[in-house]
């Protein structure tokens, strides 16, 4: 059945005021055990004072919020703008020279934050990897590729590179291994598309001013070659009707999101309370399911905002940038479920989507899959944690299809095609609630550890079994009948869109 099948009004408002109430109580289980937990022995190095106004200590255990608004956050503030700075000096004077003036913007700020041998480092993985792209055999730049990322993936190899950079600050090894996995990916790209084109070869040069664009360099998104090369060799600089405008909200709001958590961190607890299980145990079903939730939800948030702040930059030098992951509320299927759009549209360019085609075929499926968290395993560094992480994600991808496969067979179709569109939304709906702690479950793994993950799957589903377990569930159908209504509207707005440009033409 389309996604156009409308519910009555009065159904919705129902499920509406039932999500409400589960978060509202939810979240008061978490907001008294964080209030309970603030001066416990075992939180303190996640819980440390904040800000006074409050009079509440506050929640520090993510290390990248922290760097990024906290400890580090005048040094980047100090980076990025004289990025900006420099970016309209150059766009307003030689436009049809910004991309090199970028890169050598870019080239200056990491020689002085990490020394020439990093540097060297850099530029010799850069070499490599041009040198695999003149022989544009794809199969080539892939394992040229692959065995790079490697070499900052794998022990000893990545330690042994690491050694040649000198010196001793906080945000050292950040920086390094960032620099170079997304170099790495940004080069393979750079090769992929050299490969494709029917006459000639790329420049190195183009390489080097893809690579070191610094708003992209340190901590991405990935943006690939194709895209980046079209844009910034766009003579003539023209801003969308609003753009300014636009750019200037994104900011605000960002902003205000940087304001909202650290205001959050101070009243609940939801990063350190995962590390100590006896205390979590302690805790209601409702405010276990609401914890894990919350942790899904604010890692989204992070890399929406981490992002955010980099795209507006981007935006301000007349790019188009990978936008930022879409909201982890609003998403119910694993096809759909990712955290750093960049990497995702990448993996899906040049893998999955390579491989798996149409996505319809079974086999094919699977081995894009397969191959796709492979690259993903490596890229995030492999581990027993990621190896788990890779392998239930993989399944649930393929699980996905295969129980689509099996509900279009011919008994199914036609019971279907009896139904209305609203009885066939409420039934989906019921199997996308399943889903949708599915994706929770399966990523708390990582997001937090694999005993959390266990303690939450073992308290909803067996312990909880059948009172928590079937409300539980009861909520996220009504919860994700309110995201299947959001797509309706936006399906309908889109085709009215399509119908005006039509009629214009």
């Amino acid at each position: 059945m389309g996604v156009k099948a409308m519910l009555p009004s009065y159904e919705l408002g129902f499920y509406a005021l039932v999500v409400t109430c589960a978060v509202l109580y939810s979240g008061s289980g978490i907001f008294e055990a964080s209030r309970d937990s603030m001066n416990r022995k075992a939180f303190r190095d996640g819980i440390k004072p904040g800000w006074h106004y409050f009079g509440r200590k506050m929640d520090v255990a993510d290390f990248e919020w922290m760097m990024w608004f906290t400890s580090f956050r005048n040094v980047i503030i100090f980076a990025l703008s004289g990025h900006v700075l420099f970016g309209k000096v150059c766009s307003m004077t030689v436009p049809q020279h910004r991309a090199v003036m970028y890169m050598i913007y870019g080239v200056l700020a990491v020689l002085g934050s990490m020394g020439p041998v990093y540097l060297m480092i850099i530029l010799s993985h850069c070499l490599v990897l041009y040198s695999v792209a003149l022989a544009k055999q794809k199969w080539l730049c892939y394992v040229a590729g692959l065995c790079c990322l490697a070499s900052f993936k794998v022990e000893p190899f990545g330690s042994w590179q690491s050694g040649f950079v000198t010196g001793a600050f906080d945000l050292q090894d950040v920086l390094f291994y960032g620099g170079c996995t997304f170099t790495i990916m940004r080069c393979m790209s750079f090769a992929l598309e050299s490969s494709k084109k029917e006459e000639g070869i790329y420049s190195i040069f183009d390489l080097l001013k893809y690579n070191f664009y610094l708003p992209f360099f340190f901590f991405g998104p990935v943006m690939t070659f194709d895209q980046f090369h079209a844009q910034v060799s766009t003579p003539e600089l023209r801003r969308k009707d609003d753009e300014m405008k636009s750019i200037r909200v994104n900011a605000l709001l960002h902003a205000g999101a940087i304001v909202a958590v650290d205001i959050f961190f101070h009243f609940f607890y939801i990063l350190t309370l995962p590390s100590d299980l006896k205390f979590v145990n302690r805790l209601s079903d409702w405010s276990l399911a609401g914890l894990a939730y919350s942790n899904l939800v604010y890692d989204w948030v992070k890399a929406a905002v981490m992002f955010g702040v980099i795209n507006t930059i981007a935006r301000l030098d007349h790019l188009d940038p990978p936008q930022p992951p879409k909201c982890i509320t609003m998403l119910y299927v694993f096809a759909e479920t990712h955290f750093d759009r960049g990497i995702n549209d990448w993996l899906c360019k040049y893998v999955y989507d390579h491989i798996g085609e149409n996505h319809d075929n079974i086999l094919k499926e699977l081995v894009a899959s397969i191959s796709t968290f492979a690259i993903t395993t490596l890229w995030l560094g492999p581990c027993e944690v990621v190896y788990i992480w890779s392998l239930f994600n993989c399944f649930g991808l393929n699980f996905e299809l295969w129980v689509q496969k099996f509900f279009q067979l011919g008994p199914f179709a036609r019971l279907e095609a009896k139904m209305s569109g609203a009885m066939s939304r409420r039934i989906r709906a019921a199997f996308g609630a399943v889903n949708f702690w599915a994706i929770i479950l399966y990523n708390i793994l990582a997001l937090n550890s694999l005993e959390f993950a266990l303690l939450v799957t073992k308290r909803l589903l067996v312990m909880g079994f059948p009172v928590s377990t079937l409300s539980i569930w009861f909520i996220t159908y009504c919860g994700v009948q309110l995201i299947k209504e959001r797509e309706r509207i936006l399906a309908i707005e889109e085709e009215e869109e399509k119908g005006d440009k039509a009629k214009v033409e």
